[in-house]
């Protein structure tokens, strides 16, 4: 299946144009220059071509069989991956339930982007690899295109891992890091070719995973039965006394482990499966609010696993001790006793040793379960990561290769690094290297939002008034600053004078393509001042096109 791929009309030539101004004429401008040879840029395809349709529903403000319709690519990147899991253990067992209220504040930003992917999608027919291809000259575009493929090897590297973790521990030991691995690999490419029969049952199958997800950490709160007074204190009134540096980066960490770059580019093109006319502007008004409800759910439902996660372990091992724990595990005959130092210092743990305490203090039950929950967490997380690396790839490069071939190129790019990792480390040892991880994320993340408002808020749209626009710049100022100081405090933590040298002439490019980006931004914002008479047009990359209604200034 190819979503994305454009249709044909009577003649059988492929429509290029979106005709977006039908949306709003006022932005159509003919005279707008045009870029040699631009009319024979063939369109994009990527792999799926199912339309779903929808039902026609004449006079209803709302109904359900057409949500239904809608209901499917929320779910897809709403998963919550192993990296994802881990952070939230790690801000239970720091602490408490002092971080639940960022947690909160994250999904709300991420519903917020999300739905700028999903009318970006829908109203221009482009997803975001797409529109950056036509948007950036080579240079950038090229920059652009490694930064997200870093991201999607980060994250994969995590999703990876934390299945082969999971199959480690439900095999009690039997089967390597790099066996789970292998399996993970294997079954994940299995899994992808659930697409061949039909989309809607690839989100079935999504669902049935989300559920899995749902369920078992479900049971382990229920399990512990955390303080429901705490749990909702800590959502709803955001504060955090006696907080030093190690909560505050755990509160950082969760941001970038909520909010994942990946996931934006995957949602702005897996709306593109629905069938709507796009230049009726009543159809494309009406996908607009299904996809937004979609987001809700599936965010909501990512965030009360969130909640169960921290709440477990907030619960059950905030500000307890190695001593302690070692203690209650030895009572409980464990074999993974050693993983502890008999000491009094605070207990860290990660996905591993999180399902370890898990079984020491509420049974082996509570263990396996733990381990079927981040199996799900990491499966469903693999094949997202490799869906939204085939579309940034053909998006950023305008791939024409096979759909083997870039399956292939897509898990090979992302699965190397991870089996590397197995191979010369052991399972115990992994918590390093998810911090890493989770600071290579918040690297991403600028570049992500200010894309990503830079499209969506241009005053030639209608999707977004004023209003949204402001707090679309507010979010990406804040969310930014959060993420680079995160940054900061990890490269200050490094505590090499060489590490530094070298940070310090990253951050110099770093911050320059920053700098690019946030320009274009800002006058996206309505700072026409800022355009110095330059029209970063996509009308000028594509010819005769109605494109230009989002671009020009």
């Amino acid at each position: 299946m190819i979503l994305g791929k454009t249709e044909e009309n009577a003649s059988g030539d492929h429509e290029v144009s979106v005709s977006l101004g039908v949306i709003n004429p006022a932005c159509n401008n003919s005279s707008i220059p045009q870029s040699r040879g631009a009319h024979t840029e063939e369109p994009f395809t990527t792999y799926f071509d199912e339309k779903i349709a929808v039902p026609e529903e004449k006079h209803s403000c709302f109904s359900f069989c057409k949500l239904w319709a809608f209901t499917g690519p929320g779910f897809l990147m709403s998963i919550v991956d192993p990296g994802n899991i881990e952070c939230d253990l790690q801000s239970g067992a720091l602490a408490g339930f002092k971080l639940l209220w960022v947690v909160l504040f994250s999904t709300t930003v991420g519903l917020l982007l999300q739905s700028l992917a999903a009318r970006l999608g829908v109203v221009t027919g482009l997803h975001l690899a797409e529109v950056c291809h036509r948007q950036y000259p080579k240079v950038p575009r090229i920059l652009l295109w490694l930064m997200v493929e870093l991201a999607i090897i980060g994250v994969d590297m995590q999703e990876v891992i934390g299945s082969a973790i999971a199959i480690n521990l439900l095999s009690g030991g039997r089967i390597p890091l790099w066996g789970g691995v292998l399996i993970t690999i294997a079954d994940t490419l299995i899994f992808l070719f659930l697409d061949k029969y039909g989309l809607r049952k690839l989100e079935a199958f999504f669902g049935f995973l989300i559920t899995i997800m749902a369920l078992t950490f479900g049971y382990e709160y229920v399990t512990v039965k955390p303080s429901q007074a705490q749990v909702l204190q800590g959502m709803f009134l955001p504060s955090c006394s006696g907080c030093r540096t190690p909560q505050i980066i755990q509160a950082v960490a969760i941001v970038g482990a909520v909010i994942t770059p990946h996931n934006i580019y995957l949602h702005s093109a897996l709306v593109k499966s629905r069938q709507v006319d796009r230049a009726n502007k009543q159809e494309v008004r009406e996908a607009n609010k299904y996809f937004f409800i979609d987001s809700c759910i599936a965010l909501f439902v990512s965030f009360i696993i969130n909640i169960f996660v921290i709440s477990v372990f907030a619960e059950a091992f905030f500000e307890k001790t190695n001593q302690q724990v070692v203690a209650v595990c030895k009572n409980s005959s464990s074999a993974h006793t050693h993983l502890f130092p008999d000491d009094n210092s605070t207990l860290t743990v990660d996905i591993y040793k999180g399902g370890v305490v898990l079984g020491c203090y509420f049974g082996p039950a509570a263990l396996y379960i733990w381990a079927v929950g981040i199996l799900a967490a990491g499966q469903s997380s693999t094949m997202t990561g490799t869906y939204s690396g085939q579309f940034v790839m053909e998006g950023f490069l305008n791939l024409k290769w096979s759909r083997f071939a870039r399956v292939s190129l897509t898990r090979s790019i992302a699965i190397i690094p991870a089996l590397l990792i197995a191979v010369f480390q052991d399972v115990e040892h992994l918590t390093g290297m998810n911090d890493f991880l989770n600071v290579l994320q918040s690297l991403q993340c600028p570049f992500l939002f200010m894309n990503r408002l830079d499209y969506s808020t241009n005053n030639c749209v209608d999707s977004f008034d004023r209003g949204w626009r402001i707090l679309g710049g507010i979010v990406v100022l804040v969310v930014c600053s959060i993420n680079m100081f995160f940054v900061v405090v990890y490269v200050q933590g490094l505590g090499h004078v060489a590490l530094y040298v070298v940070a310090a002439v990253v951050s110099v490019a770093y911050l320059s393509f920053l700098f690019y980006l946030g320009w274009q931004c800002f006058i996206a914002l309505g700072m026409s001042f800022l355009d110095c008479g330059l029209h970063l047009g996509l009308s000028c990359l594509l010819g005769k096109t109605s494109f230009h209604i989002f671009f020009e200034r």
